[in-house]
């Protein structure tokens, strides 16, 4: 057994029976070692620890690396300590995955100061029973939907969810939320007829949620289904411009209309006008959405005829005769010539005409949730 170590036994067992295998007593290696007795007795009943110093010592009485002594002292300390507090526990598991200070900050789970139960904090918001069922936390064989999602996009479309779930909303109509489509047409002009929109896609049994965006989530918005009759349209708005409103708004609606987002949520992050989408929900909802904004027959006959110079005069006068507000067509421009630094002064903030009128989470404000 010369120079063999134990992981599992501690350290003052191990040197008990190194010491046995020589036929030493305690005074025996007192004696070798330069030390007390009481020293050698307080080590075997692991009442003392291993220093580096002794570790040398044994080292050289047993014949064997004092690295041994010193690494199986360090794994008997770390094997002895007090498991950590599950809260440590559960925040390192979600800090690695999601921006938890940041969801504490904006009120999404508790304040540490009152009692805080983090793991209980966590369950409720993602509704599950455990840590383990928290999306990304799970190291299930079978993997899901989620395991492809960023974490602060999850956070981000389960604080969606929190807020959906405790809207009171009539049953969804597909016949009213086309009706609303078309009454928000007549609003593309005046950026502050926006705030009509929540009352409009309520009436219609959409519930609509607008949520900031976490940092680095890059995420535009969400489409899902609570269950067949409650579709959810969350936004971040996090281009507060009137062109990316509506076009967002609008890909959205496109989703809901197709019953896109039943089996999985729809999450939409860096989203663009593209036609040629691969995902042909997306390649759908691209379409109305960059049709509702401005006429996709009339946008390409304006550009064709005006390229490569687009002038203020000429802008507002396209946008004025097809009843919209000149950022969309100057968003279309940018589409197009993906050039974005002309005619930007068009392209409004809309952000402070829909908050006072619809259901926000975010920039200084809390959703009053359960």
């Amino acid at each position: 057994m010369k120079g063999q170590i134990l992981n599992e036994r501690s350290p003052g067992d191990v040197v008990n029976d190194m010491m046995t295998e020589r036929g030493w007593t305690q005074s025996d290696l007192a004696y070798v070692l330069g030390v007390t007795t009481a020293t050698i007795n307080q080590i075997i009943k692991s009442k003392r620890p291993i220093t580096p110093e002794m570790a040398k010592l044994l080292g050289v009485a047993f014949e064997v690396p004092a690295e041994n002594f010193a690494e199986m002292q360090a794994r008997w300390n770390v094997k002895a300590a007090p498991d950590p507090a599950p809260d440590v526990v559960a925040r390192a598991k979600t800090q690695s995955r999601y921006p938890l200070r940041e969801m504490i900050k904006r009120g999404w789970i508790g304040d540490e100061k009152d009692g805080f139960d983090l793991h209980g904090e966590l369950c409720h918001f993602f509704g599950v029973n455990s840590l383990d069922s928290v999306p990304l936390m799970a190291h299930a064989a079978k993997k899901t939907y989620y395991d492809e999602v960023p974490g602060s996009q999850l956070a981000w479309l389960f604080r969606v969810k929190q807020i959906a779930k405790q809207m009171p909303t009539p049953a969804y109509s597909a016949t009213k939320l086309r009706a609303a489509i078309d009454q928000m047409s007549l609003m593309r002009e005046a950026p502050e007829e926006i705030r009509h929109v929540p009352r409009l896609l309520h009436e219609a049994g959409v519930r609509f949620v607008i949520v900031e965006g976490l940092p680095g989530g890059r995420i535009d918005g969400v489409c899902f289904w609570l269950d067949n009759q409650s579709p959810v349209i969350g936004l971040s708005t996090r281009y507060d411009r009137i062109d990316n409103f509506w076009f967002v708004l609008r890909h959205e609606c496109a989703h809901v209309l197709h019953g896109h987002g039943k089996g999985a949520e729809i999450i939409d992050a860096d989203l663009g006008m593209d036609s040629d989408a691969e995902n042909e929900e997306e390649r759908i909802a691209n379409e109305e959405a960059r049709d509702f904004c401005v006429s996709k027959a009339k946008m390409l006959s304006f550009y064709e005829r005006k390229r490569p110079f687009f002038s203020d005069i000429d802008v507002r006068a396209f946008a004025k005769i097809n009843g919209v507000h000149p950022g969309l067509v100057v968003g279309q421009i940018h589409f197009l010539t993906k050039e974005y630094r002309n005619l930007r002064q068009h392209l409004v903030g809309v952000r402070k005409f829909i908050k006072n009128a619809a259901i926000v989470d975010g920039w200084g404000d809390i959703a009053p949730v359960n």
